[in-house]
């Protein structure tokens, strides 16, 4: 078939695998240009199709030459529609992985299930033994518990008042305000049952019961703090109370790994063009307007340069892991500037549909989103037959 984008709201309903293996490879590329690092051996990413799961992944076995295990939804193609994203990104990391020589499998569930932690882990300890480095990467916006069967659906809404800001259709680029009702309780509790520790703790402790964890392994999960631009819908909204539970949460598990001498953290990255991120009213402007300021500046950074800095600045530091006041590593220095901020509010108080192309980079922002799931990437021929059908190598 010929495979076009097709979108509904802020998701594309369709993906092109020659664009997302195209997407994997300038990771890769960028990765190989870089000093080699002195970190992990082997390592468990779950959540490893997209975002910094799978920059975490590239990471770690293009630039320490690491063995890795990647966890993800089964999400192939079923003939009359492509696979994912995610599904195909995959695909290419394992083809590329094996022609690199590097020890790869991928795990396909769901990373919530009892049955998905039991295969992954019966995997290490037959093919890796233990695992040095876990990262867990999961963005869903729903869950099932494991134990009770309940479903949680998690919501992006303040807490308490009504939110009224700007924000943009980054398809038309017309900036309009929005308004939204504050969260009920249960939609509070819900979100942070998806978006929180709970799923993290459970996994960990599930590797450590198993002894599928090595001797001084690390475990990192990702957070955002933001602007305060952003703060009401975000940090003090419902996923901040959620990214509140998921830092308690590696304090928790910091004293559980005691016993290995383990460690566990949350990295608080930069605003990026994600398909999570992407479906928050307010910050896809905001990070138009980020990206215009940061790139002046000589500081922007895609999700893999950001990966590399965590792994090779942060994690495997030969003078340790910096972290701030509350134990967090935070890649988003940069960003959080008060120079860079500074001038991100100034173009926020101006922004209106006649200038946003002007003040922003709200084009980067659209090529972005759709080379999330393979398009707009230069080399690829979209006009060509393509087969969707793609098969992952080394999949459990």
């Amino acid at each position: 078939m010929i495979i076009k984008p097709r979108t509904r709201g802020f998701i594309c309903t369709t993906a092109h695998p020659h664009g997302c293996a195209r997407q994997v490879e300038r990771q890769i590329e960028y990765i190989q240009t870089q000093p080699e690092i002195k970190g992990p051996r082997k390592v468990l990413v779950i959540g490893a199709s997209t975002g910094y799961g799978l920059a975490s992944r590239i990471t770690a076995a293009f630039g320490a030459r690491a063995s890795t295990v990647g966890v993800y939804r089964q999400s192939g193609s079923n003939g009359a529609r492509t696979a994912s994203a995610g599904w195909y990104n995959s695909a290419a990391f394992e083809e590329l992985a094996e022609k690199a020589g590097l020890q790869s499998y991928s795990v396909t569930g769901d990373a919530f299930s009892k049955e998905t932690k039991d295969r992954t882990i019966q995997l290490i300890r037959s093919e890796l033994g233990q695992v040095d480095l876990v990262i867990y990467s999961v963005a869903s916006a729903r869950r099932t518990d494991p134990v009770t069967g309940e479903v949680y659906n998690s919501v992006i809404k303040p807490i308490g008042d009504t939110y009224t800001n700007k924000t943009v259709n980054f398809h038309t680029g017309e900036v309009s305000q929005i308004s939204i009702e504050p969260a009920t309780d249960k939609e509070i509790d819900d979100t942070i049952r998806v978006m929180g520790g709970d799923d993290w703790q459970l996994w960990i402790e599930a590797l450590h019961q198993a002894g599928a964890l090595a001797d001084h392994a690390t475990t990192i999960a990702f957070s955002y703090i933001g602007p305060e631009i952003t703060q009401s819908v975000y940090r003090k909204g419902t996923i901040g109370l959620a990214k509140d539970h998921l830092e308690l949460t590696a304090h928790t598990l910091n004293d559980e790994l005691s016993s290995i001498d383990g460690r566990a953290y949350v990295a608080v990255t930069k605003g990026l063009v994600t398909q999570s991120s992407s479906a928050i009213p307010v910050v896809p402007l905001y990070t138009s307007a980020l990206y215009k300021v940061m790139k002046e500046k000589g500081l922007h950074e895609g999700c893999i340069e950001q990966t590399y800095r965590l792994f090779a600045k942060r994690l495997y530091a030969i003078e340790g892991t910096p972290v701030d006041e509350e134990g967090r590593i935070r890649i988003d220095d940069w960003e959080m500037s008060p120079d860079v901020q500074n001038q991100v509010t100034q173009i926020w108080d101006e922004l209106t549909t006649d200038n946003i192309y002007e003040l922003t980079d709200l084009e980067s922002y659209k090529q972005e989103f759709f080379q999330l799931f393979g398009f707009e990437t230069e080399g690829v021929d979209y006009e060509a037959e393509t087969d969707p059908d793609v098969t992952i190598t080394n999949q459990r």
